[in-house]
């Protein structure tokens, strides 16, 4: 008899060639299983049809005979045991509960051979009562995705204005981990080092404010460009990459045979950059790094991203003017252009989503997976694409506007707790209500059917979206500006936001998506879905938002950053110190998170030497 524990380890399947799983060789087919199968026919799981329950959207699939049915054991009559599981010959529910007696064993050896398959009542996941271990069985397993396919019309509720939406759950039922981190300080051997290898900089300002905070000069209608650059001179990785030199712009331009100005610094002690050489060469990285070494020496005067600016036109002509321009634009614009030049000088192609690409991308680029599963047989088709960012929709209202509970109920909160809590008691959007729903499965219509490579017709589908590797930083760009071209205008969506300062991002990977809908059964994954992510990297800290005040052709924006846990607000060459209740208040339009591992908070100072 099998040891107990190997219960939830070792999943066999049938009927199956022994080719290696991720390096692995799984372990020998269930004969109890093939037995099953030879003494049932060509369709050993029709009975099981009716009874397959699924909760919707696209939830686990259970078995009841009945909705409202509470399985017992047949043998202790317990309804709480871990597992209870159904005998596929007659029926009969029996308990397993290791390392205790287990029911479902002995029913298989008392009654005659062909008992020995079950499916658990809870998970509709296939078990061997013999081996005590579970069986994986393709057939069985698409019966399932079937049901669930069957199940995965959203439900809908209607408002009292008469139109439907989507019944959204409280966000509140589920647990968010929180990892606590303690501060790092250098033992002997690394100040060993530190004090031998390098030297204090000396301050050249008496201000509290931390260094690198240094406002921007508007250079007309360019406060779009200067709240995105705030957000990225003080994202962690991209900041240690150009103030570790590991993009050097003097070499840079000499390896590019650029002449002219090469190696000349501007008023700020900054490298020019060589705009003003012959050849007309511009590079967006070259620019970063002036910037970079400009915005850390030390001086408070506001800067002039002039140079920038130029470059920027080069890159993206059809944007060069002194008009406002859309913030998020001239993000993807920008790391674009960083993207492009890097490649171009490197002369090889590269996989954005892979790590191995150019800075802007090892920093901000992440992997979406998309599930397009056909309705009528559950073919799947599986799709991912490198993303920079993730644009989400705004919830719809729940009670009305919330624009005149939102200063209320967060200029007043004490925590992120009690804002969270003020948020859902009063149907204000939040940002994992977005991702919800960014995540969740979409029915397409019979106006969007698609071409089934199984059923070899166009059928209705069902699309799934879900990130499959995180980024060092996430970017959440808010849709807030809606533009019909039925209606011929645009405008601006000024619902309130609410946004956390830390955030999980375990429940929106494709792993914990695929695992909630279909539970252990390896169906759905052919092994080709590994963790993208563990417990530490996909926890979040907001570091920066970049916020839009006023209307869709007149407004402004600012930059509200996080340093050394404490806010600060960058209105061009304003620089002003807030309080976090005001930050919560804002109108958000992208919010930039870094992981929570390379996130160093207030709390965490070093060490007294």
């Amino acid at each position: 008899m099998s040891s107990p524990i190997n219960h939830h380890h070792h999943h066999r399947p049938a009927g199956h060639s022994h080719r290696p799983i991720n390096g692995q060789i799984p372990s020998p087919p269930c004969p109890h299983l093939a037995d099953f199968r030879a003494r049932n026919g060509s369709k050993p799981f029709r009975a099981l049809q009716g009874c397959l329950r699924v909760k919707p959207p696209g939830g686990r699939a259970a078995i009841r005979r009945d909705p409202s049915e509470v399985p017992r054991c047949g043998a202790c009559g317990e309804a709480t045991r871990p597992r209870l599981y159904a005998c596929m010959a007659c029926a009969a529910v029996s308990c397993h509960a290791p390392p205790g007696p287990s029911h479902a064993a002995a029913h298989a050896e008392a009654m005659s051979p062909g008992h020995e398959i079950a499916v658990d009542v809870d998970r509709a996941e296939l078990f061997c009562c013999v081996c005590r271990d579970q069986v994986y069985d393709r057939d069985f397993d698409a019966a399932v995705v079937l049901a669930q396919t069957a199940a995965s019309t959203l439900p809908t509720s209607t408002s009292s204005s008469g139109s439907s939406r989507a019944v959204v759950a409280p966000e509140n039922l589920r647990k968010r981990r929180r990892v606590d981190y303690r501060p790092w300080s250098p033992d002997p051997r690394e100040r060993a080092i530190m004090g031998s290898c390098s030297s204090p900089l000396e301050s050249v300002s008496t201000s509290d404010l931390p260094r690198g905070l240094r406002g921007l000069n508007n250079l007309g209608n360019t406060c779009f460009m200067n709240s995105v650059l705030q957000a990225l001179l003080h994202t962690p990785p991209l900041r240690n990459y150009f103030l570790s030199d590991k993009h050097n712009r003097y070499f840079c331009q000499k390896k590019n045979g650029v002449s002219g100005n090469v190696g000349k610094r501007n008023v700020d002690g900054a490298f020019d950059g060589g705009h003003g050489n012959k050849n007309g060469s511009f590079c967006l990285a070259c620019d970063m790094d002036a910037m970079f070494s400009a915005v850390f020496s030390g001086e408070r005067m506001p800067y002039s991203p002039a140079k920038f600016l130029y470059s920027w036109w080069q890159h993206a002509a059809n944007l060069a003017s002194y008009e406002q321009q859309d913030a998020h634009e001239f993000f993807i614009s920008m790391l674009d252009g960083i993207h492009e030049k890097v490649d171009k000088d490197q002369r090889r192609p590269q996989s954005q989503g892979s790590g191995d690409c150019c800075i802007a991308h090892r920093v901000f680029s992440g992997i979406l997976r998309s599930d397009v599963m056909c309705m009528a047989c559950g073919f799947t088709s599986t799709t991912y694409d490198p993303c920079l960012d993730i644009s989400l929709d705004l919830e719809q209202n729940q009670r009305g506007s919330a624009k005149a509970t939102s200063a209320k109920s967060h200029h007043s909160c004490n925590g992120e707790a009690e804002c969270m809590n003020s948020s859902q008691n009063s149907g204000i959007p939040t940002l994992m209500g977005c991702l919800d729903r960014f995540t969740r499965p979409e029915r397409l219509g019979s106006d969007q059917k698609l071409f089934c490579q199984q059923c070899q017709v166009s059928q209705e589908s069902l699309k799934q979206m879900s990130i499959r590797k995180l980024p060092l930083v996430s970017c959440f760009h808010i849709k807030r500006f809606e533009h019909s071209s039925i209606r011929k205008m645009s405008r601006k969506i000024d619902r309130y936001l609410h946004f956390p300062f830390s955030l999980d991002m375990a429940p929106y990977l494709s792993s914990s998506i695929l695992r909630r809908r279909f539970g252990n059964r390896i169906f759905p994954f052919d092994g080709d879905e590994p963790d993208a992510s563990n417990e530490f990297s996909s926890e979040f800290e907001l570091f920066a938002v970049v916020t839009h005040a006023g209307k869709l052709d007149a407004g402004h924006y600012v930059t509200y950053l996080r340093l050394s846990n404490q806010w600060y607000k960058c209105d061009d060459a304003w620089i002003t110190q807030v309080n976090e209740n005001i930050v919560r208040a804002a109108q958000g339009y992208m919010m930039f998170y870094v992981q929570k591992m390379l996130y160093y908070r207030a709390s965490d100072k070093m060490g007294a030497s």
